[in-house]
C-alpha cells in the first residue's frame, strides 16, 4: 500500500434532502425502463469516480471501475428499494464491495491519498498532544499498516469527512457502530505511535 500527501477540495457524496423525492422519482422509472437512469448516473457519477480515485490513484483503472459500478447498479436496479438507505450510500457500497474485489483478485494497486489537514483532525481525535511532523510521520507508517477494513472507516471519516451515519450505511452498520470502530481504530493507532517512539 502506499500514500500521497495533498490537498483536495471537499465534494459533496449525498444528495440534498430536497432531492430526495426527485431521485425517488428517478429511481422508479429506471426501475421501469433502463434509459431513464442516465439522471441517477449523472446526479452520482463524479462522487463516485472521486470515491474510487482517491483508493487507486489511475485515471484509467478508476474509469474502467466506475463505469462497472454503473452497469452493475443499472443491473441490479430492481432490487433496490429505498428503506432507510439513500441510493448514494447503496452506490457507494456497490463501488465499496467492487474494489475489495479488485484488491483482491490483485487488479488494482491499493492507495491512501492523505489529506494533510485530515492527519491534524485525526490527531486532535486521538487526543495526541505536542504535533511535530516525527508523530506525523509515525501516523502515516499506523494508517500503512491498518487492516483494510480499518483503513476504509478512517478515509471515510477524515479524508471524505463523512459522518458516522453514512458509514453506517455504506458499510451496513449501525450509526453507533461506526463510531465506536473508529474510536477503536484511532485509539489503536495512538498506541502504535506510542511503542514507535
Amino acid at each position: 500500500m502506499s500514500y500521497t500527501t495533498y490537498q483536495m477540495q471537499q465534494p459533496s457524496y449525498t444528495a440534498r434532502s430536497a432531492d430526495v423525492s426527485e431521485e425517488q422519482a428517478w429511481i422508479m422509472a429506471a426501475q421501469q425502463d433502463s434509459r431513464k437512469f442516465e439522471p441517477l448516473y449523472n446526479r452520482y457519477y463524479e462522487a463516485i469516480y472521486r470515491f474510487v480515485y482517491q483508493r487507486v490513484n489511475d485515471k484509467h483503472a478508476t474509469s474502467d471501475i466506475t463505469s462497472e459500478v454503473f452497469i452493475k447498479a443499472l443491473s441490479s436496479l430492481n432490487s433496490f428499494s429505498h428503506q432507510g438507505i439513500p441510493f448514494s450510500s447503496w452506490l457507494f457500497r456497490i463501488t465499496r464491495n467492487m474494489l475489495i474485489d479488485r484488491f483482491r483478485k490483485g487488479k488494482n494497486h491499493r492507495v491512501i491519498n492523505v489529506e494533510t489537514s485530515a492527519l491534524a483532525g485525526m490527531v486532535e481525535e486521538a487526543e495526541i498532544t505536542s504535533v511535530d511532523e516525527g508523530k506525523m510521520n509515525r501516523m502515516l507508517q499506523c494508517l500503512e499498516n491498518l487492516a483494510d477494513e480499518d483503513m476504509q472507516m478512517i478515509e471515510m471519516r477524515y479524508f471524505e469527512k463523512r459522518s458516522f451515519k453514512e458509514i453506517g450505511e455504506i458499510l451496513d452498520i449501525t450509526e453507533n457502530n461506526a463510531k465506536v470502530k473508529t474510536y477503536r481504530i484511532l485509539d489503536k493507532m495512538k498506541n502504535l505511535m506510542q511503542l514507535a517512539k
